[in-house]
């Protein structure tokens, strides 16, 4: 897959640039002009929330599929806070910066926190809802009642099963939900350093969705409530903001096909055989992503680029001076990240499912 063709420049800036996985496409084509029932009540919708449910071992989740992450993620938030509450984020998370104030739109306050390389603490959530009810004016202040994190974070960092289990632990001391952002768990879940799987979702989180737009869907985001109506009358406020599709079959096909088994075994050959032993597309589908990532990585340290910070997913982060950025941006699109204090620039490069490895080579020789 060539994604520059209609480009000189070499494309790093997101992992969303391309359609979708030819899998889906395939599967697409083949169901078009079927007739099926609306709003995600039709065949292939209820086989793709039995094989989330099945994948994640949540055998009683209610499992929705929504158009996208921020439309998700005030219907989500908006739904489970009272009019009086907010919602705990980092500094950093994605509804904190990147979605336009969706949630204040909403009506609801983001509670912002310090964070660690993109990541909250058990400890600082302790002492934001417990610093909540020790504050004899409480009442005049807006109550904590959600916590927000994204795994993989905004910077790319990941979550540890430790780091995730104290903050449930936390969250369930307080009877306060706990929210994920999964936009792009396709890329953590192939991330070598990760440990955290779909069923300890399930089991630590009260809510969560599985990123498809990020990750290899044309679009859509799949929300998993583990809990069986965890969210009274979910569907209606998911119609209310905006979020529900009419032809919701192409949303479900799109999730069949994402966690379906490869239909090809390690060695290239198909068969049933081995069908117990294949990983479902969606677990496999961020592993280019990180592929690449990973070459890029090397190089960028080999060439001695100033790496911004740490992050082991699919999204790197560099620190350039003007001249630099200058000479980049000439050749390739990346992402914008932030101005620094001394004037010099963050930039983001970011791969994706479909990256191509001749890409990759070009953007070394760059580096």
């Amino acid at each position: 897959m060539n994604q520059n063709k209609n480009s000189s420049k070499l494309f790093f800036a997101s992992d969303y640039m391309e359609g979708a996985h030819p899998l889906i496409l395939q599967r697409l084509m083949e169901t078009n002009l079927l007739h099926t029932a609306g709003y995600g009540t039709d065949e292939f919708s209820e086989s793709a929330r039995a094989k989330v449910r099945k994948a994640c071992n949540a055998p009683d989740a209610d499992v929705y599929f929504l158009v996208g992450g921020t439309q998700t993620n005030a219907t989500v938030i908006g739904s489970i806070l009272r009019p009086y509450q907010g919602v705990i984020a980092a500094e950093t998370g994605h509804v904190s910066t990147h979605e336009a104030g969706a949630i204040e739109a909403g009506g609801h306050k983001v509670i912002t926190l310090p964070h660690k390389n993109g990541k909250l603490d058990a400890d600082s959530i302790e002492r934001c809802i417990q610093g909540y009810w020790d504050d004899a004016n409480h009442e005049h202040m807006v109550m904590p009642g959600l916590v927000y994190i994204s795994q993989p974070t905004e910077f790319g960092t990941l979550y540890s099963l430790d780091e995730l289990t104290k903050i449930s632990e936390t969250c369930r001391k307080h009877n306060v939900p706990l929210y994920v952002d999964g936009a792009r768990l396709a890329y953590g879940l192939a991330c070598r350093q990760n440990d955290v799987t779909l069923p300890d979702l399930a089991r630590l989180c009260d809510a969560f969705y599985i990123g498809g737009t990020k990750c290899g869907a044309l679009f859509g985001e799949a929300v998993v409530l583990p809990q069986h109506d965890f969210i009274p009358h979910f569907f209606t406020l998911i119609k209310q903001n905006g979020a529900l599709l009419a032809k919701g079959r192409i949303a479900g096909i799109q999730f069949e096909t994402l966690f379906s088994e490869l239909p090809m075994n390690s060695s290239g050959e198909s068969g049933e055989s081995a069908a117990s032993d294949m990983p479902l597309l969606y677990e496999a589908i961020g592993q280019n992503a990180i592929d690449a990532a990973d070459r890029i990585r090397a190089a960028l340290v080999e060439k001695g680029y100033e790496i911004s910070f740490e992050c082991p997913t699919n999204q790197l982060f560099i620190t350039v001076d003007d001249t630099q950025k200058e000479r980049l941006e000439a050749l390739l699109e990346l992402s914008f990240w932030e101005k620094l204090p001394d004037g010099r620039t963050v930039l983001r490069i970011c791969t994706s499912w479909a990256t191509d490895s001749s890409d990759v080579d070009k953007l070394i020789e760059i580096l």
